[in-house]
This record gives structure tokens, sequence and C-alpha cells, in this order.
């Protein structure tokens, strides 16, 4: 959830609380007597992504992105780091945004407003959409460590070795702390089912001869998969329809 504190909306006037650019923003705070600088709080505006696709990085420093930030996402304002840098919140995280590229836009919020409850929904939404694809992608990346392993009928630790179901389960547990069943056949009858269009890095594909499944992977986004295949081929990564899958299923709980 998003971390309970104000987003301290009261710096801005309604004539001022339009989309800004770096610039005008810093021309506002300046005018309120709330000119900032390098590591000033920032808990009274937010940052919105009007248009295109913009890297949000673990450091200023921009020595590795987080995320892409899209348009249409919010995020509460942390601190500005000067030179158009912002901290920013980011699922449980923070980062950092560079706010003079086009179609990134600074605003602040007036509070006990309806603009102002919007903005909190919008970034909760944000803050747990952020939560749910570290969680995805932190469990790809512990399932693709895997990858060269052995298959072994039966087996449940691919550290040693495991057949499909034993390496769904054993990394849906050990690298997103969820318990599913050990059988492909009764992982195919939890969580939700989810279309091919609408799956996510961290979803369950099934496959089997008619409805009868018999085989499940990982998928982990890109096309692919990642699954105990055979005795001959181990764990490896295929395309995620080199089979005809017969159930996708979101076990994530998200």
């Amino acid at each position: 959830m998003l971390k309970e504190r104000k987003l301290g909306y009261k710096i801005c006037t309604a004539a001022l609380c339009g989309a800004l650019t770096w610039g005008g923003a810093m021309e506002t705070w300046a005018a309120y007597g709330m000119a900032k600088g390098p590591g000033s709080i920032m808990q009274d505006y937010i940052v919105t992504i009007e248009a295109g696709i913009h890297p949000v990085y673990d450091s200023i420093d921009a020595q590795k992105t987080l995320k892409e930030a899209s348009q249409g996402e919010v995020y509460e304002v942390i601190s500005d780091e000067g030179d158009g840098w912002v901290e920013v919140q980011v699922g449980d995280d923070t980062g950092y945004i560079h706010t003079k590229e086009d179609g990134v836009a600074v605003k602040g919020v007036d509070e006990d407003t309806e603009e102002a409850d919007a903005v909190k929904k919008s970034l909760e939404a944000q803050q747990q959409e952020d939560i749910s694809q570290s969680r995805r992608q932190n469990l790809v990346a512990y399932a693709l460590q895997f990858v060269g392993g052995r298959y072994v009928a039966g087996g449940s630790d691919p550290h040693t070795g495991a057949d499909c179901s034993g390496f769904s389960s054993y990394v849906m547990l050990h690298g997103a702390n969820v318990s599913i069943a050990r059988s492909s056949g009764a992982q195919s009858q939890q969580g939700v089912d989810v279309s091919a269009d609408q799956m996510r890095p961290g979803d369950l594909i099934f496959y089997g001869n008619g409805k009868r499944v018999n085989h499940v992977a990982v998928y982990i986004g890109n096309g692919q998969v990642v699954h105990a295949s055979t005795e001959r081929t181990g764990i490896k990564t295929s395309p995620w329809n080199y089979r005809t899958p017969v159930r996708i299923k979101n076990v994530m709980g998200d």
C-alpha cells in the first residue's frame, strides 16, 4: 500500500494546479516562498507521464532502469535532486525521473479537493501495479537461474533435478512465496484463468492432450516460458506456444 503520508496539497491554488513544466514548477515554488533545491522535500507534488515512455532509474547516475513509465502513470515526488531530477515513490522502492524530458509534467495539488482524492487513488493503484511488476520480475529472475539444470521425474528441487510441476511449485514458493499443488493437473485448477493477451510474467501455462493437463511452464515475458522440459533437454526456455496451451493461470494473487 501507499505509504501513509499526505501529499501535502497546500502550495498550489486552483489557478496554478494545471500540469507544469519543470521550469514552470520552479517558478511556482519560488512565488510561494517555497524555492526548492537538491535534497528538498517535495511531498506537495506529483509527476505525471503525459506522453511517451520514460525510464525510471535506480539512481541519478542512471546505472539501472527500474521500469519504463508510460503515459497516464502518476508518481509521488519525494524530493528535488536538482538539475531536473526528482526522487519518486515506485512500489516499495524509490526511483528517479528526469523531468526535463518532453511528456513529463510536475504539478501540485490542493489538499482536501476532489482532485486530491483522485490523485491519491491513482497513486495507490500505481504503487500496487509497481509492487506486482517487481514481484513478478523477481520470480522470473529466480526461475531463470535454474536454466540448464536437470529434469528428474518426480523431482521437486531444481538444484538437484525436478520435473515440470516440481519446478513450477518450487520456484513459486521460493521465488514469490506462493504455495501451489505439486501436480500440474492440480495446479491448473488453482488461481484465476487468464487469456493469452492478458498473461503476465509469472503466470503458469498448461499443456496437454485435449483437456487433460500433462505439462506446466512459467511464463517469463517476451513470448517465452521457462520449464523443466524433458530428461534430454532439462530445464530450458521455449516459446510459450511451442505446444498448444490448454489453460493459462494467474496464481500470484494480484
